[in-house]
């Protein structure tokens, strides 16, 4: 089992800043990626950017084309942390952001959840 609790969400103006931090706790041996979606209101729940943890260090990462050269997702292996920095903020961002542990192992897959914090855009 992982445990993932996020924190760093809140209201900000359009074109600041906020960091996003998701904790991680529990077996982590499985997990292969982790990384932040978000789902907007009467909207569905969609990537925002991901980040692969099999090496020790560094990692793959991948982001929306929507947050592409805002956002930066990083990750630090020893602490089981994942952050996403957020810069140039839009009202379209506002949404509930979620931290994501993808385990693969043998042939099964699973995702964890956080439990979800708001982030806020007024314009």
């Amino acid at each position: 089992q992982v445990q993932l609790v996020e924190s760093g969400g809140g209201l900000v103006e359009a074109g600041k800043s906020l960091n996003l931090s998701c904790q991680a706790s529990g077996n982590m041996y499985t997990i292969k990626s982790m990384g932040w979606y978000r789902q907007a209101s009467g909207k569905e729940r969609e990537l925002v950017a991901s980040i692969t943890t099999t090496t020790t260090s560094g990692g793959s990462a991948k982001y929306a084309d929507s947050v592409k050269g805002r956002f930066t997702i990083s990750r630090d292996n020893a602490k089981n942390t994942v952050d996403l920095q957020m810069n140039s903020l839009k009202p379209e961002d506002t949404a509930v952001y979620y931290c994501n542990a993808w385990s693969s192992y043998l042939s099964d897959e699973y995702d964890y959840w956080g439990q979800g914090t708001q982030v806020t855009v007024s314009s």
